[in-house]
């Protein structure tokens, strides 16, 4: 099979893309024919060795997220048939190998099925962002229908996905995000206010939209600003924290425990089985009706891999603000 890979981490330029063995199916495994996959900054970080656990795959598969169908099961597997379509995250993490290839052997309890009408490129854009969002929103806030949720960096690909499920789960939206374009791009998301955090004074902006402050603050920043942040919060408001590998902020201690807040940090990849698969039901649902919905800022091919990474480092790491939207790739 062609793949996507690398034999040690590295830059960009370490990833290889040729062929390697097809993956067997063994114990409750589904062989997935991967039709897309699409590229996400924890990719990045495990290729370049910031992130690579000590027991990474050699050659190692980049990629968590895919979507295909089903072409074999393992003798253990009973979720699944050969020719389902199925879609799927949490590759490519804790020893298992990732999904930048024609072919995947993926746990079927990592795997769920992708509505009918809902391309392979969707379901594959949408995997690690939407199941993050969910069980931020869910799991660890739990969003009330009636509150107001602020989403720091709305415009990109997390931010633009907790807006949409925010609105679907009965929530009022505050976005911030900067200039004009991707103002008008979290207004057609749904939110009900978008301020611009390089020209607004965001403290003073959300007092008047919600004089008793925001039940719910979203951070995508990898630099958060607790002063700003904390000053949004109304009482018992909780913050939910996603980024920011290295940041060492600051965080007034004084306001923040008198408002009686809260804060969470979270990872995907470390929430339990169950939890995912209740969320993917429901991003599901949202995915089939079309009130949710991934913006793909392009579909390049497998051999396109490395410069999809540098283009999402360059968009992370260095904010160069060139990607508008999720990479994705179509086999």
């Amino acid at each position: 099979m062609r793949a996507a890979y690398i034999n040690e981490p590295g830059p960009a330029e370490n990833i290889i893309v040729g062929d390697l063995p097809d993956p067997r199916p063994t114990s409750a495994q589904v062989l997935v024919q991967v039709n897309a996959v699409s590229v996400n900054p924890i990719d990045t970080y495990i290729r370049s060795g910031v992130a690579a656990p000590p027991n990474l795959p050699r050659p190692y598969i980049v990629g968590s997220d895919l979507a295909g169908v089903v072409k074999a099961v393992g003798p253990d597997a009973t979720r699944y048939h050969v020719g389902d379509r199925v879609w799927g995250a949490n590759q490519g993490v804790l020893g298992r190998q990732g999904t930048f290839a024609q072919l995947a052997a993926v746990d079927e309890r990592w795997l769920y099925p992708t509505p009918d009408r809902v391309p392979d490129e969707q379901a594959a854009a949408m995997a690690l962002v939407g199941i993050t969002a969910h069980l931020g929103l869910v799991d660890e806030a739990r969003l009330d229908a009636g509150e107001t949720i602020l989403v720091n960096g709305g415009s990109g690909a997390v931010g633009s996905t907790v807006i949409q499920m925010a609105k679907a789960l009965g929530a009022r939206v505050i976005a911030t995000t900067s200039g004009d374009e991707k103002v008008a791009y979290c207004k057609s998301l749904g939110a009900d206010d978008v301020f611009d955090h390089e020209r607004d004074n965001i403290p003073e902006r959300v007092a008047a939209v919600a004089p008793e402050g925001v039940h719910v603050w979203w951070e995508t920043s990898r630099k958060p600003n607790f002063d700003t942040t904390v000053a949004c919060m109304t009482r018992r408001g909780r913050i939910l924290l996603m980024a920011g590998r290295q940041a060492r902020a600051e965080l007034p201690v004084g306001p923040f425990y008198s408002k009686c807040c809260r804060m969470f940090g979270f990872v995907m990849f470390n929430a339990a089985p169950e939890s995912q698969r209740r969320a993917a039901e429901r991003i599901n649902r949202w995915l089939a009706s079309g009130a949710l919905k991934a913006k793909i800022d392009r579909v390049a091919t497998l051999e396109e891999t490395a410069e999809l990474h540098r283009l999402q480092e360059q968009n992370t790491l260095e904010a160069a603000n060139v990607v508008r939207g999720k990479l994705v790739v179509k086999l």
